[in-house]
């Protein structure tokens, strides 16, 4: 009886993860990742390398407009410093199983602390969320 009690809500994670047939995404153009093409600053930049050294990790899907917002945030050299974790089965370097685990239900999430924060968060809110001191909006 258990077994069936996990059927659904392994379905709908699953559901939820393939996605990506239903989006119509302007900025996919065939390829499996994100293409962030923003500059980055300084101050992203020693942001996302704070971030990666203090465990944070973005949990993200291609094909998600969302998760290219939140990157363009950063700009592409910073971006490339952070932990994504890829959730899009299809996607590169996919890591759908610890999506699943993880229990990741919108994109994108933040892990920080060991709390999952969905949606798009501003640079300035991810340093007060992380405790990051150096933060300046220039």
């Amino acid at each position: 009886m258990k077994f069936i009690k996990l059927i659904p809500a392994a379905a709908i994670a699953l559901t939820s993860l393939a996605f990506h047939t239903a989006v119509n995404s302007g900025h996919l153009k065939g390829q499996k990742e994100l293409k962030v093409t923003s500059e980055s600053t300084k101050e992203s930049i020693a942001l996302a390398k704070y971030l990666k050294g203090n465990g944070v990790v973005k949990y993200s899907a291609y094909w998600c407009p969302n998760c290219l917002e939140q990157s363009e945030l950063f700009g592409r050299e910073a971006y490339n410093k952070l932990n994504v974790v890829e959730c899009a089965r299809d996607g590169k370097n996919s890591q759908t199983q610890l999506c699943i685990d993880k229990k990741i239900q919108g994109f994108p999430s933040w892990e920080i602390n060991g709390n999952i924060i969905i949606g798009v968060q501003t640079l300035e809110k991810l340093s007060e969320l992380t405790g990051y001191k150096n933060w300046e909006n220039k």
